[in-house]
């Protein structure tokens, strides 16, 4: 009796020591080395007003743990801009007619984004998946205006050359927020633009190993981040549950369930630009 008990325990030790040495090698691919640990990336940068610029519906679940913590902790006034309505994405479960996923993904947007406590959110509607063909001055312009009203001092955003994911609709956004952001400083108003911006990066090793072809086009064309901090974890599950359309993108896209996504990811990664003393060009 006592030697069962006795390999019982063995056999319980050798599992427990397995899905140990699992979860440090799993969580190493969502790690990015470069990268200074702080509790908030706007209050590290003594923002006072965010902007997040974004695609989709449900992109703003790459940033969760900055707005909410720029909210909760330091107090900021944040805002978002989505691109899209999200009218050609697949429906992952079906919740409603295709005709229909525009006006449900856009009530998605709106609703996560009051759960994060953000203060405002615009939808526009341009085309998902044809923003790159929509008139550069148009989106520009229309941006730039946006940031005249709110007067961000921090913009958030995606790195132009990959988007985070390599959507070209992500990337054609980062673009834009760039020039928006140059043309105020042009302009030399009494808004001058914001102080920093900042780009949401995705975690290298992760995107080699489950990424496909567009994550080896991300990894090959985003900076290093400076910053990582809490990916607010049970908001981005919270979020998934509200973006009811995509709950389950994670599982259809990467092959692993949103909770083991989550155990193993839950830092968020950041590349700030100074552009009081780097200004785009």
């Amino acid at each position: 009796m006592r030697k069962s008990r006795i390999a019982l325990i063995v056999v319980v030790s050798v599992v427990v020591l397995l899905l140990v040495g699992a979860i440090v090698a799993g969580r190493s691919l969502f790690a990015m080395p470069t990268a200074t640990k702080v509790d908030s990336v706007v209050g590290e940068l003594d923002g006072e007003r965010v902007l997040g610029v974004f695609a989709h519906p449900d992109d703003e679940q790459t940033v969760n743990g900055l707005f909410w913590r720029a909210k909760d902790l330091d107090g900021a006034y944040t805002a978002m801009v989505t691109a899209t309505r999200g009218e050609a994405g697949e429906q992952v479960p079906v919740v409603a007619r295709q005709g229909d996923l525009g006006a449900v993904r856009e009530a998605e947007a709106l609703k996560n984004s009051f759960n994060l406590g953000v203060d405002e959110h615009e939808v526009w509607d341009y085309p998902d998946g044809g923003v790159p063909d929509v008139d550069e001055e148009e989106l520009v312009e229309r941006l730039a205006a946006t940031m005249r009203r709110v007067r961000p001092d921090v913009v958030v955003g995606f790195w132009p050359a990959s988007g985070a994911t390599g959507h070209l609709d992500h990337r054609e956004m980062g673009r834009v927020t760039e020039l928006a952001i140059a043309r105020l400083a042009e302009e030399g108003g009494s808004y001058r633009g914001p102080d920093h911006l900042v780009y949401t990066i995705s975690p290298t090793k992760a995107l080699e190993m489950f990424g496909g072809e567009q994550g080896r086009l991300v990894v090959e064309n985003q900076p290093d981040p400076e910053y990582a901090m809490s990916a607010e974890v049970g908001k981005k599950k919270e979020g998934w549950k509200i973006h009811a359309s995509q709950e389950d993108y994670l599982q259809a896209s990467y092959g692993l369930p949103t909770w083991l996504v989550y155990l193993l990811w839950d830092q968020e990664f950041y590349h700030v630009r100074d552009l009081v003393a780097d200004p785009l060009a």
